[in-house]
């Protein structure tokens, strides 16, 4: 009898401080904080207490930073916070989380705490962000306004466009979905309880301002002087099996066997797969032509410029928050960008080196005719009905 009597005094006690327990919080999730320097948060509690709670802050990592105090009681009421100071030890992303007395973990009492080598390279960081977005916004229209000028798009390929239409549509329903929609962040939530919703509002920006940009490409390659190009059937095959997967995926998403967050990520998987492909059907046709007549090289110039930063962004971040991990345990974007990158010092090659003392003039090479001197009735010198 007396055993059960401990065990339910025990249970009661258990249950006091886990309802106790879930009214603290801490004033920031997110800290950062500078090797051999000193940052502070603060525990309090959202409603008063019933009873005393005794928190115990468990690091991720032991050697990364120091906590002062580490363990704590927090009385009943609230009439007093607890202030913590972080130490950083050594640079890197540290997770600190609280459980009570029982064990039970504090679930709204967690910090994610990045130790930072430099100040410096946490704004040059943010000024090269800001500059890659700028350069990568503008990219869209040397190209918008070297079609109006000619009056012409001949030269710009047109499966380069549409893939970029598509590609930039399922990107923009990504952002739209996980900024603007409550459910996908639930979902995501769910899944990452921890982590930060990857979609900030310049991202959403960005999309869109692509998207409108794309369009008025297209709208330009539907008036202007285009000598009979075409998107191939090559394009139109890829786009149908991109289709397929969109559909297939929305369907199934529609009919509750995958979530809408899983459709969310096929379509970005989409998108990743048409920036690898996007940039091959222009240097072809540049190749065929021996040309980049018509081709804006303004558009190439300002998306190394961003793809360039982006890269070393990425780097100088990987330094300053000993970070590699993020690069190298997981390539995908540094190797996207790099893969632009590359292709984008092929197109400089194809209009600096190659193809230097191409006419530049506005009649593309897919198209041109000449007169003999004699009058002679023009005859088509270089015609060609390839697709590209």
């Amino acid at each position: 009898m007396k055993t059960f009597l401990a065990l339910l005094c025990w249970a009661a006690v258990a249950l006091v401080n886990g309802q106790t327990s879930r009214s603290l919080t801490v004033d920031s999730h997110d800290i950062t904080v500078l090797l051999n320097s000193n940052e502070t948060f603060i525990v309090f509690a959202k409603e008063d207490l019933t009873a005393p709670v005794s928190v115990r802050l468990v690091k991720e990592h032991d050697d990364h930073l120091n906590l002062d105090p580490e363990s704590f009681i927090y009385a009943a009421g609230a009439t007093g916070n607890q202030t913590v100071v972080i130490t950083g030890l050594r640079a890197g992303y540290v997770a600190v989380t609280a459980i009570d007395a029982a064990n039970e973990i504090i679930e709204d009492v967690y910090l994610r705490v990045t130790v930072a080598m430099s100040k410096g390279l946490i704004y040059t960081s943010i000024v090269f962000g800001w500059v890659y977005f700028v350069a990568w916004s503008v990219s869209f229209y040397p190209q918008i306004w070297i079609n109006f000028r000619r009056k012409s798009v001949e030269g710009l390929n047109f499966d380069f466009v549409i893939l970029n239409i598509v590609g930039f549509t399922l990107y923009s329903m990504f952002n739209c979905g996980l900024y603007f929609f409550d459910s996908m962040q639930q979902e995501y939530e769910s899944r990452h309880p921890r982590g930060l919703n990857p979609v900030m509002l310049n991202d959403v920006v960005f999309s869109l301002h692509a998207m409108f940009a794309t369009i008025i490409t297209i709208v330009q390659c539907c008036i202007y002087e285009r000598a009979g190009q075409r998107v191939s059937w090559t394009a139109y095959s890829l786009l149908s099996v991109f289709a397929v997967v969109v559909v297939v995926s929305a369907s199934l998403a529609a009919a509750s066997v995958l979530h809408w967050l899983d459709f969310l990520y096929y379509c970005s998987y989409v998108k990743l797969a048409i920036t690898i492909i996007k940039y091959v059907p222009q240097a072809l046709m540049n190749y065929r032509r021996k040309s980049t007549a018509g081709w804006s090289i303004g558009n190439i110039l300002l998306d190394f410029t961003g793809g360039t930063l982006s890269m070393l962004q990425m780097i100088l971040n990987g330094f300053n928050y000993d970070d590699w991990a993020s690069i190298f345990g997981d390539p995908t974007k540094f190797g996207l960008g790099l893969f632009s990158v590359l292709f984008d010092v092929f197109f400089m090659l194809q209009h600096y080196v190659f193809y230097r003392h191409s006419s530049k003039s506005s009649n593309s090479d897919l198209t041109t005719v000449t007169e003999a001197t004699n009058q002679t009735p023009i005859e088509p010198r270089h015609e060609t009905t390839e697709k590209y």
